[in-house]
């Protein structure tokens, strides 16, 4: 079964992330993963950047982790794919399947409301997921739920607790949303709860992740590192 990291957070692009793209990477190739996808928080979120910048030079520094990423990777024999985490006051959705072409072709996303912008996203061939729907935070106003505009849920991420994910994964059952996992790691190897999706066969890029996902054929899998 091949094991891949579905919600990473690497600094320096995520502001809230304590650990390089080379350790991430370095860890997950040590723990047996075939690939991880680096899911920083976009431009409308927790980025180190300049939001006054113009919107390609935003999403230049945004894809530099990525980029690098995907260099270290080929190094260490690690499949590194792309995502994304657009926000909307602390209500978060990971986006994968669209690559750096697209959003620099697509500029009118940054002034969509999230109702018009994931169903886009979609219609362009995305997969969106709601990540840890049911998190409480003092930065979170209150809980929102996007049904509507969605394909899957993250029923299970590696920082929530037992109570919010059970509640990700009631939500997800009664809107027969697709059930997701990642564990939203900031720490590299100081992370000891992981969530992802598992695959019989390697993915291939982002679209067959995708392609399969939508499909069922991908899975979601959880691992708590127990050793000291």
């Amino acid at each position: 079964m091949y094991l891949y990291e579905t919600h990473l957070h690497t600094s320096p692009v995520s502001k809230c992330a304590k650990a390089s793209v080379r350790d991430n990477l370095e860890f997950y190739k040590s723990r047996g993963y075939k690939g991880v996808f680096i899911t920083n928080h976009f431009i409308d979120g927790n980025i180190s950047a300049d939001k006054d910048s113009s919107y390609n030079e935003l999403l230049e520094f945004y894809f530099s982790d990525y980029e690098e990423g995907v260099k270290i990777g080929k190094e260490l024999g690690l499949d590194v794919f792309l995502g994304i985490e657009t926000t909307c006051g602390g209500t978060d959705f990971l986006v994968y399947g669209l690559d750096k072409e697209w959003y620099l072709s697509h500029p009118e996303i940054a002034e969509m409301p999230k109702s018009k912008q994931l169903p886009y996203f979609m219609e362009n061939g995305a997969l969106v997921i709601q990540a840890h729907p049911f998190r409480e935070a003092r930065y979170i106003d209150h809980i929102r739920l996007f049904p509507r505009c969605i394909q899957g849920v993250e029923v299970y991420n590696a920082n929530r607790t037992d109570f919010e994910n059970a509640l990700a994964l009631q939500y997800a059952k009664n809107y027969g949303l697709l059930k997701f996992a990642g564990s939203d790691n900031h720490v590299a190897d100081k992370q000891k709860k992981f969530g992802g999706m598992k695959s019989k066969t390697p993915i291939k890029d982002e679209k067959d992740f995708v392609a399969r996902v939508l499909s069922g054929e991908i899975k979601p899998f959880k691992i708590e590192i127990t050793e000291e």
